[in-house]
């Protein structure tokens, strides 16, 4: 396992997944065990094992999730599969959803993502404190990625886990606004509230743990103005994403597999109709590949889509 941050107390452990599933981060006392997120499905084998490396034969007690996309509780129903008895914590706002395993009003069919169903037993609420592996955690709303997220800051030791609320550079898309509901807004009131809270080090959903805050802060903001000034270039973008972890998931594919893929996920196409409806679909989504491989985010040979 390699080093840790050296302003990550001791009972913090971060296993940093690559970007198709987010970090893991592991409390530990010696009466409680916890994970905050879980990665995405397909590495779920993987999850399972670095947890139970890091636990050195301990059970899991406790799972908690920052949000539901897919990426953060794809790992979810493996690690209840192996520790049957952990207590499953989950932002509030989906839990009827959870309970029902309602792929549609958790965005997982949309996005054309998968989530095997896993159970929630309670919520983690904002405006309170939650007791993980003996230290108090402040709950906070952390809308805008997702409105219903939720990051979880640690006053004593200045921690924050924000999830995909803020990176080293940059944040999550803002996907509330491709749904018609206000969330740039929400992006900035949540860069607002880090920014009160003043934490020494962050650990984000993606990439690595960082403590350079300000200029974090600062990146995110002007990332922010720019969508804000041209909502295209944030479903452009948004576009683009979406491709691109799909990609990671495949590693490599059929380009007229990967555009068929394209033409029948509602998310791409209600993006294309509402914002690029003067392109063909086709066009748009070779378009979008053609890009990712111009930037180096994919490489194209052969007629066959890899990631890079």
């Amino acid at each position: 396992m390699p080093p840790q941050h050296p302003l990550l107390p001791a009972d913090v452990t971060v296993l940093e997944r690559s970007w198709l599933s987010a970090n893991n981060i592991l409390l530990t006392d010696a009466h409680e065990t916890v994970l905050v997120d879980s990665g995405y499905c397909t590495d779920a084998a993987q999850t399972v094992a670095l947890v139970e490396q890091a636990l050195d034969g301990r059970p899991l007690t406790r799972l908690l999730n920052t949000h539901l996309h897919s990426d953060h509780c794809g790992g979810n129903a493996a690690l209840q599969a192996r520790w049957p008895q952990v207590r499953t914590t989950i932002p509030p706002g989906q839990f009827a959803a959870v309970r029902d395993w309602d792929e549609a009003r958790l965005s997982y069919e949309a996005t054309g993502q998968q989530c095997p169903r896993f159970r929630a037993d309670d919520e983690l609420l904002p405006d309170g404190t939650v007791l993980l592996a003996g230290r108090p955690w402040q709950v906070h709303a952390a809308p805008g990625h997702d409105n219903d997220a939720v990051l979880l800051f640690q006053a004593g030791t200045r921690v924050l886990i924000s999830g995909d609320a803020l990176w080293q550079n940059g944040f999550g898309v803002v996907f509330p606004e491709l749904d018609h509901i206000p969330g740039f807004a929400q992006v900035g009131a949540t860069l607002d509230l880090i920014e009160q809270l003043q934490p020494a080090v962050v650990i984000p959903g993606h990439g690595p743990v960082f403590d350079d805050v300000d200029t974090a802060l600062a990146i995110a903001r002007r990332r922010l103005a720019g969508f804000v000034a041209d909502p295209q270039r944030h479903a452009r973008h948004a576009a683009k994403v979406l491709l691109k972890y799909k990609l990671i998931e495949w590693q490599h594919i059929a380009l007229p597999d990967a555009l068929a893929w394209l033409a029948g996920t509602p998310y791409f196409v209600r993006l294309h109709d509402e914002h690029f409806a003067d392109h063909g679909l086709h066009d748009w989504s070779l378009a979008l590949v053609q890009e990712l491989a111009q930037a180096g985010a994919a490489r194209l040979e052969d007629g066959v889509l890899h990631d890079s």
